[in-house]
């Protein structure tokens, strides 16, 4: 008998931040799925994020950890993860420290020999390491083909030059769809306000990474996009047809985790007990609860959350509203962002979680009638897959593009209001009577039914695509078959890189 053939190995290498790596661990678990043999490379500090849910798993990832140079780019010892930064400028430094990351990542790849790497968009470099070796990179994104066609025709066309004011709309050309934006939606580089020099330098240092990114991903053997062809058809197209790239949609990702312990161990630890949630939201009628997160980067103020208090509760609905901590939210007490006597009117009928929330579990119960959302692709593309009606609430990044998917294209959703792209929710953005209202427009009434209905119908269109045959079972399968049968024209300069890092290694 004949050796057995080797498995496909596949590295992943995920921008350490939890909206990265939460999607980068399912993908893992579907390459897992499909008898891939998979590796996740990331830092120490990082490790148990993957470690921790992998425990009792019947997924056989691996975990290669490379340092990170905290030290060595004047970041504070022990910061080694996006979520952990509270200024830009710490934020700018963190993002050139994982350019620092080559050389180890080099190693690892000597060490594992895989034969593809799944690289983060913002590790530009990855895409030099991969030739290096041989092996096809593919990127990944951490959004949808809509925001991606977007960012393009927003770069190529600069639409934004031709009005006025922050608030004037202009069209973004060259679409499938009229997309209707303003500058207050766009970062302050766009919009060309005055900033003080350091500002300047940070968006400066940002956006050299980011064009960085976009060309090694023009020289990338394709992408990898967490979502379903059905639910963006023509976006889809347009981004492999029009802007000419290779993709393979293979969403929901999140899809993958179909135990309530793996909903629950997703991300970091939660603020709350996967019993006590349940048993909560079990107590509820269907469709009756609100929930409420801004993710894991959105920084809201104080003045911002007493007003979401408000609304709640004069909304009447139940709620569970997800509060991270900082920005004046301790642990314990009567804190200064919540109305007198708030917590104890609300017993029994809101449930306050601060920190991390088991989102999957929560959004996937029959109790939850709406997601009030920051818009960030993960927390979108969940409530979709759990056909939630969605409230949206952009903040910055693209997710802006993501509540004009869901509120103008998908019709799913209702929108806020909100109108400046800011990481930092300052004073009083929406006001609580906004709030009230928008909550009971998508709970009652007609509208709410017509959301609701095409919500439903939205999500057996993703659990389809995740079944036998459907579009992102199809597409999976698709890619693993180019890459398992990747041509490599020679071995020869692999040979030479061995011999090159092994030489390096012994001189130290």
């Amino acid at each position: 008998m004949g050796a057995e053939p080797q498995r496909l190995h596949i590295a992943l290498f995920p921008l350490m931040a939890a909206g990265h790596m939460i999607p980068i661990l399912d993908i893992a678990k579907l390459f897992s799925s499909y008898n891939l043999k998979t590796t996740i490379i990331t830092t120490p500090l990082n490790a148990s994020f993957f470690t921790k849910p992998l425990q009792n798993s019947k997924h056989n990832i691996g975990i290669e950890i490379i340092p990170f140079p905290s030290k060595e780019m004047g970041l504070p010892e022990g910061i080694e993860n996006f979520d952990q930064f509270t200024s830009d400028e710490m934020s700018i430094k963190f993002l050139n420290a994982t350019q620092q990351l080559q050389h180890s990542l080099e190693q690892v790849l000597l060490k594992c020999k895989p034969n593809c790497l799944v690289s983060d968009m913002l590790f530009p470099f990855s895409v030099d390491v991969a030739a290096k070796f041989n092996i096809p990179r593919v990127v990944f994104h951490g959004t949808n083909y809509f925001s991606q066609c977007l960012t393009h025709a927003m770069i190529k066309y600069e639409p934004y030059k031709s009005v006025l004011s922050n608030e004037e709309e202009f069209v973004i050309p060259n679409l499938p769809h009229q997309i209707l934006h303003t500058k207050s939606r766009l970062p302050s580089i766009m919009r060309g306000e005055k900033r003080d020099h350091d500002e300047d330098d940070q968006s400066g240092e940002f956006m050299k990474v980011f064009v960085q990114a976009l060309e090694a991903e023009e020289k990338s053997y394709g992408i990898i996009v967490n979502s379903f062809y059905e639910l963006e058809p023509d976006y889809a197209e347009h981004y492999r047809k029009v802007m000419g790239r290779k993709a393979w949609s293979i969403g929901p990702v999140s899809m993958c985790n179909r135990e309530i312990e793996d909903k629950f161990q997703r991300g970091k630890d939660s603020g709350i007990g996967s019993h006590l949630c349940l048993e909560w939201l079990g107590s509820r009628k269907p469709n009756s609860v609100v929930y409420v997160c801004f993710g894991s980067l959105a920084e809201v103020s104080s003045l911002q959350l007493y007003q979401i208090a408000l609304g709640l509760e004069a909304s009447g609905y139940d709620f569970i509203w997800v509060v991270r901590r900082g920005s004046g939210v301790d642990e314990e007490g009567e804190e200064e962002w919540l109305p007198l006597g708030f917590e104890k009117r609300m017993e029994g009928k809101g449930l306050i979680i601060k920190g991390w929330a088991p989102q999957m579990l929560i959004l996937d119960h029959e109790a939850v009638g709406a997601f009030v959302t920051h818009c960030g692709w993960n927390s979108t593309l969940e409530g979709i897959s759990c056909g939630v009606p969605l409230v949206t609430w952009p903040v910055f990044a693209e997710q802006f593009y993501n509540e004009i998917l869901v509120t103008q294209v998908l019709k799913i959703g209702i929108s806020t209001g909100a109108k400046e792209w800011n990481r930092k929710v300052e004073g009083v953005i929406v006001k609580w009577e906004d709030i009230k209202e928008v909550i009971r427009r998508i709970m009652m009434g007609d509208e709410a039914l017509e959301i609701r209905s095409r919500a439903n119908k939205v999500k057996e269109l993703a659990r389809k695509a995740i079944e036998v045959g459907g579009s992102s079972y199809v597409n999976m399968c698709s890619l693993i078959q180019e890459l398992s049968t990747y041509d490599v024209t020679t071995k020869t300069r692999a040979l030479v890189l061995e011999e090159e890092l092994q030489s390096n290694v012994a001189l130290g």
